[in-house]
């Protein structure tokens, strides 16, 4: 029978193969004390089972509350922990509550941490993964494969009318801009009904499309209770769009798949609440396994941060990041990168360097908009810079060669 092998990096006064094992116990067919029914035939077929052992580090200053030490050191270790497909099937949330569930909350532990997923091939013909992916964004947008999507968030995030937004949409897709989404802070608002808000910005995105045979897309923020998701769903349909956005981790897994199941429209996953599910090293779970779950619910498009972002998150971080949406999962498509947070051209150079590729949504706020040359060249300087990186000038180079993003680095450039 095949079975789901999970790694976690975990830190413990005890011995780590003994906390191993009760990871193993309490998340399976044990708990703390031997119950009637547990039987050894029982055992075999349901307990998970310990893979392996591997000793990292010891400390002296245990990274959360937990047990004390006799000794005052905390063993790290990393530990794979596997269970048979038997004790969830596809249950996507069974499956989430047996890799983490109640194993934060273990005494015997200081740390831990779930590191990455390994999946039955199986599990392939249940979950078919994104509809769309990479190529299908592409084809949705017009955008060839010499270059990355860029995109732009409309600011500010709250507090525009639907007029008001689709005339910023208007001079975005002016500009050439390939993608806009909604901040995740913009639901339906007393100003800004979401029904009126999507027949203002498809009326202007239809209308630039006849003129220009360009279509950009646009991520309407669906984030709501499943039914009223649902009716905004078919709202956008109706209304000749191409995209939804979710928060996902406000939403949940049952709600979102139930979404990217339908298959009409490139869902777009925002990840805010991030920070708190993986800023502590040794508390929550790493993007390597996150991105796994939410590519089996069936999103198109995924947030990894970006490099020199605004926010806490290393450079190393996000590209490790990118790298793991590049990698195949179960035959599916890829998944769209969605690279932001302070973003300009400035960073498509090293962001190309270190993970050589083209297949991400580059979003820009400020760096398209407050353009010194106005937002047709912030759009036209963010493309300078990605050609440029592909064709392997320089930063340096590149300013010479294109004013656009010459222009952008006179304001933007920080080094």
């Amino acid at each position: 029978m095949e079975r789901i092998t999970a790694t976690y990096y975990i830190e413990t006064p005890y011995d780590p193969e003994k906390a191993a094992m009760v990871l193993a116990g309490e998340q399976s067919s044990g708990t703390f004390v031997a119950v009637p029914g547990e039987t050894a035939e029982l055992k075999e077929r349901f307990a998970a089972r310990v893979e392996s052992v591997k000793h990292l580090e010891t400390v002296s200053t245990p990274s959360i509350p937990g047990a004390t030490s006799s000794n005052g050191q905390f063993n790290r270790a990393e530990v794979k922990v596997s269970w048979n497909i038997e004790n969830f099937g596809t249950n996507l949330p069974v499956l989430v509550s047996t890799l983490q569930g109640n194993l934060y909350e273990i005494t015997q532990f200081t740390g831990l941490k779930l590191m990455d997923i390994e999946l039955p091939t199986s599990f392939g013909a249940s979950f078919s993964g994104p509809k769309f992916g990479v190529a299908g964004c592409r084809k949705l947008m017009g955008v060839e494969t010499n270059r990355p999507f860029i995109g732009t968030i409309i600011k500010p995030s709250i507090g525009l009318t639907p007029q008001q937004t689709a005339t910023i949409v208007e001079t975005l897709l002016t500009a050439g801009i390939d993608f806009i989404k909604d901040d995740e802070l913009l639901g339906s608002t007393a100003n800004s009904n979401f029904y009126d808000r999507v027949d203002a910005v498809m009326e202007v995105i239809q209308a630039h499309a006849a003129k220009t045979g360009k279509k950009a897309m646009y991520a309407f923020n669906i984030s709501a209770e499943i039914d009223e998701m649902q009716k905004r769903y078919e709202k956008i349909v109706t209304a000749g769009g191409t995209a939804a956005m979710i928060s996902i981790n406000s939403v949940g897994l049952s709600a979102t798949k139930k979404i990217c199941d339908i298959g009409a429209l490139a869902i777009h996953a925002h990840r805010n609440g991030w920070g708190m599910l993986t800023r502590h090293p040794l508390l929550g779970i790493d993007f390597k396994a996150y991105q796994k779950i939410w590519r089996l619910v069936g999103v198109d498009q995924l947030h990894v941060n970006g490099l020199q972002n605004k926010f806490w998150e290393t450079d190393e971080s996000v590209v490790a990041s990118i790298q793991a949406l590049q990698q195949p999962l179960l035959q599916q498509q890829n998944v769209v990168p969605v690279v932001s947070s302070g973003q300009w051209g400035g960073q498509a150079f090293e962001t190309y360097q270190r993970t050589k590729t083209v297949d991400l949504l580059y979003m820009a706020g400020g760096g398209i908009m407050a353009h010194p040359m106005g937002p047709a060249a912030g759009v036209a300087a963010i493309q300078q810079a990605w050609k440029a990186a592909v064709d392997g000038l320089s930063f340096d180079e590149a300013r010479v060669q294109y004013p656009e993003f010459n222009s952008a680095a006179q304001k933007f450039n920080s080094k």
